[in-house]
């Protein structure tokens, strides 16, 4: 069992920039793909990102690619979402997850994921 927390959200001006953390109890998270979604009050649960467990390979949605960067640190055992040029439609909870699949293109899919972190909220004010 792995358990994903997650960290660095707050309160942001819009064009502003965060990192969030996702720390894993688990070292067997090193061994696992990584991603980011994020959900808005009356939407569907949104994929942004995915990782690789070496790191060597990445994935954004089109929605997100530029501005944000997904990186990890097994050392640490954590993932990393770098947010820049942040718009106040990005407010929303940002969550992490997990997956013990191979690397693929489902992994844009919620149902892909086997961990879920708690969440952590961004609010992005204009």
């Amino acid at each position: 069992q792995v358990q994903l927390v997650e960290s660095g959200g707050g309160l942001v001006q819009a064009g502003g920039s965060l990192r969030l953390s996702c720390a894993a109890s688990a070292r067997t998270f090193r061994t696992y793909t990584t991603g980011w979604f994020r959900q808005a009050p009356g939407k569907e649960r949104e994929f942004l990102a995915a990782i690789s467990w070496s790191g060597g390979s990445t994935y954004y949605a089109d929605s997100v690619k530029g501005p944000f960067t997904i990186s990890r640190d097994n050392a640490k055992n954590t993932v990393y979402l770098q947010m820049n040029s942040l718009k106040p439609e990005d407010t929303a909870v940002y969550y992490c997850a997990a997956s013990t699949r191979i690397w693929g293109l489902v992994l844009k899919t919620a149902p892909a994921y086997d961990y879920w972190g708690q969440g952590t909220q961004v609010t992005v004010s204009s």
